[in-house]
C-alpha cells in the first residue's frame, strides 16, 4: 500500500509538519491530497509550493474533532488515507487546558470512528514525544510510561490509548508515529512559536536569550523532512501496522548546546543569554530509543546537523525581515 495514486487527507496540512507533509505526498504521486485545518496555527502560505505543482490539492477549513463533518469530507473525496497531524499546541494548554484537551482527543478520536466504519482504509496518527513526559530512562523506547507533565502531553497520551483500542477492539489498520522535536522551515514564528525561530527573533532584535532553568534540559531534535519522510515510509511498510513508532535521531542535544550552535551559524557567538525560572511542565530528558523504528524500516532520521540548522535560520531571517 503505497502513497502513489491514493486519496489522502492530511489534518493539520497548512501547519509546520503537515504542510512539509503535502509537499512530499505531491512527490509520491498522491491521486487527490485534501488538507483540513482551522488555521489556529495554519497558514496558507505553508501550501504555495504544493499549489504551484497543480496537484489536485484542495484546502478545506474545518475543525478536524467534528465527526460528522469530517466524515463528510472523507465521503465527498473517497478519502483512502487519513495522516492525522491537527493539534493545539502545548502552550496553548498552559492558559486553555479544556479547549486544548476536547479539541485533540476529539480529531483523533472522529478518524478512529471513521476508520471503525470502514470509510477510510489506512489511518497515520501523529503522537508527541511529550506523551512520555521527562525520561524515566534514556534512551526513551515505545514502551516507555506515559507520565504527562502537561494537559497538552495528557490529551497526546490519551489519544494514543484511544487508538491502541480501536486498533485491538474493532482492527482498525492504524499506526501511531511518535516524533520528538521537529525543527526546520514554517515553524510558527508567532505566540505559540518554537525555540529556534525564537532564538532568531532575539538575535535580530538585539534582545538578550532567555532560558527556562539552566539550559540542560535535552531534546531530541529531528529535521521536519525527516520527520515526513518516515510518515510516508511508515505507511508503505506493512509491518508498521498496528504499531506506534518513534522518529528521531537518537542523539539528545541540550538547549544550550543548541543556542551555541545557531549563534555560531548567525556570527553572534557573544549574544547575551539569560536563564530565567523553569517553564511548567517542563520535561527535562528527551532521547529516543530509535531501534524499533530501525527494524522496520531499516534506518533513521539525521542527528541535528548544520546545514539543516543553516536552512532553518535562514528561512526565519527571510520571514521576519
Amino acid at each position: 500500500m503505497t502513497i502513489r495514486d491514493r486519496s489522502v487527507l492530511v489534518t493539520g496540512g497548512a501547519g509546520f509538519i503537515g504542510s512539509h507533509l503535502v509537499d512530499r505526498l505531491v512527490r509520491e504521486g498522491a491521486r487527490r491530497i485534501v488538507v483540513v485545518d482551522n488555521f489556529f496555527l495554519g497558514n496558507e502560505h505553508n501550501l504555495d509550493d504544493a499549489k504551484r505543482t497543480g496537484a489536485d490539492l484542495e484546502v478545506v477549513r474545518l475543525d478536524a474533532s467534528n465527526l460528522s463533518a469530517m466524515q463528510d469530507v472523507v465521503e465527498q473525496n473517497q478519502v483512502e488515507t487519513v495522516f492525522d497531524l491537527a493539534t493545539i499546541p502545548l502552550p496553548t494548554s498552559l492558559s486553555y487546558p479544556h479547549f486544548t484537551m476536547q479539541t485533540n482527543i476529539g480529531i483523533t478520536s472522529a478518524f478512529c470512528e471513521i476508520a471503525r466504519r470502514g470509510s477510510i482504509e489506512r489511518l497515520v496518527h501523529m503522537s508527541s514525544s511529550e506523551a512520555y513526559g521527562s525520561g524515566r530512562y534514556v534512551p526513551m523506547d515505545e514502551d516507555h510510561p506515559h507520565d504527562a507533565l502537561t494537559p497538552y502531553a495528557a490529551a497526546k497520551s490519551a489519544e494514543d490509548h484511544i487508538l491502541r483500542s480501536f486498533v485491538s477492539t474493532f482492527g482498525i489498520d492504524a499506526t501511531i508515529v511518535r516524533p520528538f522535536n521537529n525543527y526546520g522551515p514554517r515553524q510558527n514564528p508567532g505566540s505559540y512559536a518554537g525555540i529556534i525561530p525564537i532564538i532568531v527573533q532575539k538575535v535580530r532584535a538585539g534582545e538578550p536569550i532567555l532560558v527556562h532553568g539552566d539550559g540542560e534540559q535535552s531534546r531530541d531534535f529531528t529535521f521536519v523532512r525527516d520527520t515526513v519522510d518516515f510518515a510516508v515510509t511508515i505507511h508503505n511498510t506493512p509491518e508498521c501496522r498496528g504499531e506506534e513508532i518513534n522518529v528521531a535521531t537518537g542523539v539528545g542535544t541540550s538547549i544550550n548546546t543548541l543556542i551555541a550552535r545557531m549563534l555560531e551559524i548567525m556570527g553572534k557567538p557573544d549574544h547575551p543569554v539569560e536563564h530565567i525560572a523553569e517553564r511548567p511542565g517542563d520535561v527535562r530528558r528527551h532521547m529516543a530509543d530509535v531501534s524499533k523504528l530501525q527494524q522496520l524500516v531499516g534506518r533513521q532520521p539525521e542527528v541535528l546537523n548544520s546545514d539543516a540548522l543553516a536552512e532553518t535560520i535562514e528561512f526565519y531571517e527571510r520571514v521576519l525581515a
